[in-house]
């Protein structure tokens, strides 16, 4: 699926109200479906807390907390991208904080252009943590078969005296002759043994 096709869900955290309308406007021409705006960090939390976003922008300093801190936190969450709104005269000292915890970071005031381009990045790294997303749990499956196989093979030595080589052929040939994975074979195995 191509950038042009995916919909992206928003948290944006602003207590500027000509900005939430702003933001509102442009999002939805960005394929940012749903969006959702509070504004405190405090609503922020909350809102976090009951779902997870996409993307998470942060208009900095807000009623309750500058914003930082809670875009540091959220930006070590898996599968989010986090872009931080920061006064000018802040921002290279801003930046240098959050940066290292994938928190981007912009100046105000921000063009559309700029925030187009942002958004632009924003959905490249979002697909790029999707793909090690898909890639952690693949390994995660692959994993979880092995320690599967490594105990259908250990029953197998122990219940019916294979050695551990005839009952590692034993597992593969079985999944083989039946077209089914060694995972299902080893589960067989460990119902009928335990």
């Amino acid at each position: 699926m191509s950038l042009k096709e995916r919909f992206y869900s928003v948290l944006v955290v602003s207590a500027s109200e000509k900005m939430n309308i702003a933001f509102s406007d442009f999002l939805s021409e960005f394929r940012c479906q749903p969006v959702r705006v509070v504004t405190s960090v405090s609503a922020g939390k909350r809102a976090w807390s009951e779902r997870a976003y996409d993307f998470v922008i942060i208009n900095s300093p807000l009623p309750d907390d500058p914003g930082v801190r809670f875009a540091i936190d959220i930006g070590g969450s898996a599968g989010v991208v986090v872009l931080l709104l920061v006064r000018a005269e802040l921002h290279e000292e801003i930046q240098d904080r959050v940066s290292e915890h994938g928190v981007f970071t912009l100046a105000k005031p921000v063009s559309r252009p700029v925030l187009s381009v942002a958004l632009g990045w924003m959905g490249t790294a979002r697909e790029r943590l999707r793909k090690l997303e898909n890639k952690t749990l693949s390994v995660e499956e692959k994993m979880e078969e092995i320690r599967l196989v490594n105990r259908a093979k250990w029953l197998l030595i122990s219940e019916l005296k294979m050695e551990e080589p005839q009952a590692h052929r034993y597992i593969e040939k079985q999944a083989m002759d039946r077209c089914i994975s060694k995972k299902i074979i080893a589960e067989e195995i460990i119902r009928t043994y335990s």
